[in-house]
């Protein structure tokens, strides 16, 4: 997986546009387009969209400080990143943006779920105590999976931009 000068700076813009966009969404609770990006990314740039994910999960840490919740984050992603890595390359132009949209949304309904086992080890929860965690947080998991879905929309047009930065800059 070499990556060129010209993608370490595509990468580290891309995984900043992550941060910020988290960062100004803040001022709504468990709505923003990480999901809409890390699919985005992975459809474009396969593999190596690890490396702006990860320079996201990097600046989650270093801003918003290096703490039990960030641990999950090493691979709350990964698992997004690797569903979508899973969709066949080849759908139908119709179906691309439901299936994005579902797969965003799943996320975010099991980003709860997805965290409680890093929770439950950190905290030495029980199954009981891990079941409810994910229990108490399940209303803001619905709101995540809800928005997620709706941001969703976002997913083929950054798709096809992406595409056509990467073809311009390929035929200069």
């Amino acid at each position: 997986m070499k990556v060129t000068t010209r993608e370490i700076t595509v990468f580290a813009m891309l995984g900043a546009l992550m941060y910020v966009s988290k960062f100004i969404m803040e001022v709504i609770p468990n709505v923003h387009l990480l999901g809409v990006f890390t699919i985005a990314f992975t459809v474009v740039y396969r593999k190596k969209a690890l490396y702006p994910i990860y320079i996201y999960v990097l600046l989650n840490g270093i801003f918003c400080g290096f703490a039990a919740w960030w641990i999950p984050y090493l691979y709350l992603w990964t698992v997004l990143w690797g569903v979508t890595m899973l969709l066949p390359k080849e759908m139908p132009v119709k179906v691309r943006p439901v299936v994005y949209m579902l797969v965003c949304s799943a996320h975010g309904f099991l980003f709860g779920t997805l965290y409680a086992p890093a929770q439950a080890l950190m905290f030495g929860l029980g199954w009981k105590g891990m079941i409810a965690w994910i229990a108490a947080g399940f209303p803001w998991d619905c709101i995540h999976g809800i928005s997620n879905f709706f941001c969703g929309i976002l997913i083929v047009p950054i798709i096809s931009l992406l595409r056509h930065m990467e073809n311009c800059i390929e035929k200069k």
